[in-house]
C-alpha cells in the first residue's frame, strides 16, 4: 500500500533572513513522529544527516543532538543570529516503500516557494541541499520556477552548481550544494577536487569536503 508522506515542519523564516536552506522531506518517522536516538524534531534533525553537524563544525556551535526542546531552540537561535531560513521544498509526496530517498517520491506536491522570497525580501540566496539529479532541491526548483516562466541562468556549472534568477528586478542566487547524506558520498569521491585534497592528506573524508564548501556560502 502507498504511503503518504507530508513535510512535518512549516518553514522556519526569520524575518530578517538573507540565506534560505532548500530541501525536499525529512524522512518519514519525523511525520509519523517515531524518532530515533539523536533525532532532533526540527528541519534537517535526522542524527543521520549532516547538515546541522557541518554547521556545527563550521560555527563551533556545540550542539545538542538529542530529542529535547533545548537541542530545537539551539538551531532556531543559530538561525536568528546569522538571519538563516529553512524552507524545503517538497510540501507532500506519495512512496511505494516507506524511506528517504528522493528518486522514490511520486505525486509530489510543491511548496510555492515564490510566495516565501516575495514575503521576505530580504532573502538573496538559496543554499540546495543537493543537485539536479531526479526530485532532488535544484529538479524541483527549475520545475516550480517553469510554471511561473522564471527563467533559471547558470552562473558555473562546476560543483558547487550556482544558478540565478530574477523575482522582479531583484536577483535571487541558488547555490546546489552536495548533499549532507551517506547518498552523495560517491559522488563526492569521484570529485577531482576532492581527489586532489585526499591525496595531500589521506585522512581527510567527505565531510571534511562537505564543510570546506558549506563554509563558502554560509559565511558569506
Amino acid at each position: 500500500m502507498d504511503f503518504i508522506h507530508k513535510h512535518p515542519y512549516q518553514p522556519y523564516i526569520p524575518k530578517n533572513t538573507k540565506k534560505l536552506i532548500v530541501g525536499t522531506l525529512p524522512p518519514p518517522r519525523f511525520y509519523n513522529g517515531i524518532l530515533k536516538d539523536g533525532d532532533v524534531d526540527f528541519c534537517y534533525g535526522s542524527i543521520d544527516g549532516q547538515l546541522w553537524k557541518i554547521l556545527d563544525k563550521i560555527f563551533n556551535l556545540n550542539l545538542k543532538f538529542e530529542n529535547t526542546e533545548l537541542a530545537i531552540q539551539q538551531r532556531k537561535t543559530f538561525l536568528e543570529n546569522n538571519n538563516i531560513g529553512i524552507c524545503d521544498i517538497v510540501e507532500s509526496c506519495v512512496r511505494e516503500k516507506i524511506d528517504a530517498s528522493d528518486i522514490g517520491m511520486k505525486q509530489i506536491q510543491l511548496r510555492d516557494l515564490i510566495f516565501y522570497l516575495q514575503k521576505f525580501p530580504k532573502i538573496e540566496t538559496l543554499l540546495l541541499t543537493g543537485g539536479n539529479s531526479k526530485n532532488g532541491p535544484e529538479f524541483h526548483l527549475r520545475k516550480l520556477l517553469k510554471t511561473k516562466k522564471i527563467e533559471l541562468i547558470p552562473i558555473n556549472l562546476k560543483t558547487p552548481r550556482i544558478h540565478q534568477f530574477y523575482l522582479k528586478k531583484r536577483i535571487i542566487k541558488s547555490v546546489s550544494l552536495t548533499a549532507p547524506s551517506g547518498a552523495a558520498n560517491r559522488a563526492i569521491g569521484s570529485n577531482p577536487a576532492y581527489k586532489i585534497l585526499k591525496k595531500k592528506n589521506p585522512n581527510f573524508n567527505t565531510f571534511d569536503f562537505r564543510v570546506l564548501q558549506y563554509k563558502k556560502f554560509f559565511f558569506k
